[in-house]
């Protein structure tokens, strides 16, 4: 099970990959946050986004994006870039019909550090040590990325939320009917093997 993680951000996404072979030892594959310049258009940042996640799709050909769900917050201009942020990746994904999950930041730190109220620096410290990686992932989005792609590998493989079906060719897909109606081979294997194995102990 390949899983990418996606902290959206249109100054600042945050992008990172992890394989599990098994359920409790997810490994880091690659980790980056993709940058944008403020003073640009926001249709030259967005392309810019979209060519950078391309890439990683394109390079890294994961089974699942994992998203935050993104939530109104006090700054109006930063929720807008975000919500671009959010709906260009997942419209890439898509595009490779490529299965795309949304959770919310409650739930990553739930999954992560065992708590909906956690700190970065708490939720930095867990990916770290869950990941078994020598020093701490910097900056935050690349933190927050890896902890979204660790919280689908444990608790959003079968979740009815995810989108969508067996094929990650996206008009064979839409043609077969409604999307989230299925599940990759990849997702299924794993939604299997969790029910098998139980909920991941935090160290």
């Amino acid at each position: 099970m390949r899983v990418m993680g996606v902290d959206p951000g249109l100054t600042r996404c945050g992008i990172g990959v992890i394989d599990a072979a098994r359920i409790h030892r997810p490994a880091l594959v690659a980790v980056d946050v993709i940058e944008t310049p403020s003073v640009s258009a926001v249709d030259t940042r967005l392309g810019a986004l979209a060519d950078a996640f391309d890439r990683w799709l394109d390079a890294h050909r994961p089974d699942v994006v994992s998203i935050e769900r993104v939530f109104a917050r006090h700054n109006v201009s930063t929720i807008i870039g975000t919500a671009q942020a959010s709906g260009l990746t997942m419209g890439l994904a898509a595009r490779r019909g490529i299965p795309v999950a949304m959770h919310t930041p409650s739930e990553v730190k739930a999954a992560v550090t065992g708590s909906g109220r956690a700190g970065k620096a708490q939720v930095t410290n867990m990916v770290t040590r869950i990941l078994r990686l020598n020093a701490p992932v910097k900056p935050a989005d690349a933190a927050d990325a890896l902890a979204l792609a660790i919280c689908h590998l444990w608790r959003g493989a079968g979740a009815a939320g995810s989108t969508p079906g067996a094929t990650k060719d996206v008009d064979t897909r839409q043609g077969g009917g409604r999307q989230g109606s299925s599940l990759t081979p990849a997702q299924q294997q794993w939604a299997e093997a969790l029910k098998s194995a139980g909920t991941p102990r935090r160290r």
